[in-house]
C-alpha cells in the first residue's frame, strides 16, 4: 500500500550543513523591503541574506535564505518612478533570477527565472559577471569566456517588471576580467569590458603570441530601438587592468568609466583623452611589488559623489573626479589615503554614513 502511494513520487535530496557558511563572495547595497531601508544583501556560498545595520551599526540578519547552489555574483536595479530595489543573482544553475523581498512573509519571492545555459560554473556560461544600467533598463550578464548576455526589463500594463529573450554580445577566444554598466543617463545603454583575445595564442606554439597577448576595453551598446547590442568601440588598455568603476553621468557626472590597472587608476570615455592617477603605496612596499585594486564602491549624494577603492594590501583610497560641468571634461583624477581595513571581496556605503566590509577573515 505504501509502494502505491509513492509510485511514481519525485524524490529530491536537499543538502543542509549544520552550521552555515561565514565567508561572503558578493555584497549588494539597496533599499529592498521599504524605499529609505538601508539594507545589504550579502551570499554565504550557498545562502542568501538580508542584513539591516542598527543605529549602532551593528547588523541585523532578517532573512537567511538556502538557496541549494553557488551564488557567483549579486546586483541590485530599480525600475524609472520606482521606490525599491529588485535583486538580480547569477548562480551555477545556468539561470538569470530575479527576486523581490516580500515583507510581509519575510521571504525572496522569484519575480523572473530565464534559462540559459547548462548548469554548473563553466567557463563559457555567463554568472560570473553581472551588470545593471543605473537607470535599470538593462542587465549584463557575462561568462569567463567567449559569451555575454544582455536582457531588458520594463514593465507591462499592470506595471509589473518584465523581461526580455537573451541579446547576445557573444566573440570567442576572448577572457573577460571584469563588466560594468556606464552611466549614460537617458542615452542607449553602454556596457564596459575588460577582454583579453588569446586567438593567436592558443595557435601559437612558441609562446611569444601570449607574452604579446593585448588586454582592451570593449564598449557595447544596446540599442533598444533595434532591439539589438554592438561592439561599438575597442581600444588597448594595460595589461594590469583588472576591475572597472562606473563613474557618474547623465547630468550627475562626466560618465565613462575608471579603470583600475597595476599602480594606476585610469579615466576613460569614448572621444575623450586618458586621465591617468598613481595609486600611492607604502613606503615599506619593494619595487617589484604592484599594487592592485580588488574592490571598490560608489558614494552619491545631490552635490558630489566620490569612491572608495581598496587595494589587495587593505588600504582603502578616496578617489574623486575633477571635471567641468557644462562640456563633461575630466581633468584630473585624485586618489587619496583613507583608511586601512582588512582586505575584502565587496564594499558598500550606506546613506547612513556607515561602511559595510565583507572580508575574508573578518566579523560582518
Amino acid at each position: 500500500r505504501v509502494a502505491r502511494a509513492t509510485e511514481g513520487a519525485t524524490m529530491f535530496l536537499y543538502n543542509l550543513t549544520l552550521q552555515k557558511g561565514g565567508g561572503v563572495q558578493c555584497a549588494v547595497y539597496g533599499n529592498f523591503s521599504a524605499p529609505k531601508a538601508q539594507e545589504i544583501v550579502v551570499s554565504r556560498n550557498k545562502v542568501l541574506e538580508l542584513l539591516r545595520p542598527d543605529e549602532s551599526g551593528k547588523m541585523q540578519t532578517i532573512i537567511s535564505t538556502e538557496v541549494f547552489g553557488v551564488i557567483r555574483s549579486l546586483a541590485a536595479f530599480r525600475l524609472t518612478g520606482a521606490n525599491k530595489d529588485y535583486l538580480v543573482c547569477g548562480s551555477d544553475s545556468g539561470r538569470i533570477v530575479v527576486l523581490q523581498y516580500d515583507k510581509e512573509r519575510n521571504r525572496f519571492d522569484k519575480v523572473h527565472q530565464e534559462t540559459f545555459g547548462k548548469s554548473g560554473c563553466r567557463r563559457i556560461v555567463p554568472g560570473q559577471f553581472l551588470c545593471v544600467d543605473p537607470k535599470g533598463r538593462a542587465i549584463m550578464i557575462a561568462a569567463i569566456e567567449k559569451a555575454k548576455l544582455v536582457y531588458v526589463l520594463n514593465r507591462d500594463t499592470e506595471a509589473n517588471l518584465t523581461i526580455s529573450s537573451p541579446l547576445e554580445a557573444n566573440k570567442s577566444h576572448v577572457v573577460a576580467f571584469n563588466v560594468a554598466a556606464l552611466d549614460c543617463g537617458l542615452d542607449n545603454p553602454v556596457f564596459a569590458a575588460i577582454e583579453l583575445d588569446y586567438t593567436d595564442a592558443d595557435q601559437d606554439s612558441t609562446g611569444e603570441a601570449a607574452a604579446e597577448a593585448q588586454k582592451h576595453l570593449t564598449f557595447y551598446e544596446l540599442d533598444l530601438g533595434l532591439n539589438h547590442v554592438a561592439r561599438k568601440s575597442s581600444e588597448p588598455i594595460d595589461n594590469g587592468a583588472n576591475h572597472l568603476i562606473a563613474v557618474p553621468g547623465g547630468g550627475d557626472g562626466p560618465g565613462g568609466v575608471l579603470v583600475c590597472a597595476e599602480n594606476f587608476i585610469i579615466y576613460k570615455n569614448q572621444g575623450h583623452p586618458d586621465v591617468r592617477a598613481v595609486i600611492p603605496r607604502r613606503n615599506a612596499l619593494s619595487g617589484d611589488r604592484g599594487v592592485l585594486i580588488v574592490a571598490s564602491a560608489t558614494h552619491r549624494t545631490k552635490q558630489q559623489f566620490f569612491f572608495l577603492a581598496q587595494s589587495e594590501y587593505g588600504d582603502i583610497y578616496k578617489v574623486t573626479v575633477e571635471y567641468r560641468k557644462g562640456t563633461e571634461s575630466v581633468s584630473e583624477v585624485k586618489i587619496k589615503y583613507f583608511d586601512t581595513i582588512p582586505p575584502c571581496v565587496s564594499i558598500c556605503v550606506l546613506k547612513t554614513g556607515f561602511l559595510f566590509a565583507a572580508s575574508e577573515f573578518g566579523n560582518h
